[in-house]
């Protein structure tokens, strides 16, 4: 049993272009079309599962970790939603950056160096957020246990991954990577990719039960992301902790 999730070569690639986390139009511009839909998806979820009804502070008091935050891309829409937030990230450079921008934007986020194995919270969280992580770790089925022992009962894990299809390595490698431009050549590896079915086994084995699973597809004549059927490419799960 490995006691480590962290891909050394993965956490260099992303260090090396953690300057360009907050710049829309850099390296990370795919993420930053892609994270008004994800801020919907997770804050509606969210409401639902908790029956929240605060209309001011949607989020008010829901204790979120933000697993693989890089420069804090979703960590600060949450707390700018009132969730009391927790980034963590095993790359010291991306940690530096969302401790900046976060402190430029007057937003409460602890930020913390770590791996989920590694990482000794105080308290169990509400919410847990793996988006686009997954595939990058060392260790799949050692990360997502390491991830539901900081999970309260009854909490959500949202895991966002792609989906190990022909039509995936097609877009989100072959398009997106090398004709596209959209991506570095080298972001994601096909290997890594992991299908629905693996996902939920491995989770239900942790005492997490597969809630909703919806797929997030890109419309190239919109130039715009929506949540639909399709989970050939691009999916998001949402767990419930037994």
């Amino acid at each position: 049993m490995k006691n480590n999730t962290i891909n050394k070569e993965e956490i260099e690639k992303f260090s090396k272009i953690a300057e360009e986390w907050w710049n829309p139009e850099g390296k990370f511009k795919p993420l930053h079309k892609f994270n008004p839909i994800r801020i919907s998806y997770l804050k509606e979820n969210i409401i639902e599962t908790f029956k929240l009804g605060n209309k001011k502070s949607p989020l008010k008091n829901v204790k979120i970790l933000d697993v693989g935050c890089g420069g804090g891309l979703l960590s600060e829409p949450m707390s700018r939603l009132g969730a009391s937030v927790t980034g963590i990230d095993a790359s010291e450079k991306n940690i530096r950056i969302a401790k900046l921008h976060s402190k430029k934007n007057n937003l409460k986020i602890n930020y913390f160096c770590s791996s989920p194995e590694k990482f000794n919270a105080k308290d169990k969280f509400d919410v847990i957020l793996n988006m686009e992580i997954v595939e990058h770790v060392e260790d799949v089925n050692f990360f997502l246990k390491s991830c539901t022992n900081l999970l309260k009962k009854n909490g959500i894990m949202f895991v966002a991954t792609l989906n190990k299809t022909l039509k995936s390595y097609v877009f989100a490698i072959v398009g997106a990577e090398y004709i596209l431009r959209w991506l570095p050549i080298g972001t994601h590896e096909w290997e890594k990719f992991i299908k629905p079915n693996d996902l939920t086994s491995i989770l239900k084995k942790n005492n997490l039960k597969l809630d909703k699973i919806d797929g997030m597809i890109f419309n190239m004549l919109t130039n715009k992301w929506k949540v639909g059927n399709d989970k050939s490419v691009n999916y998001i799960a949402k767990f419930i902790k037994n």
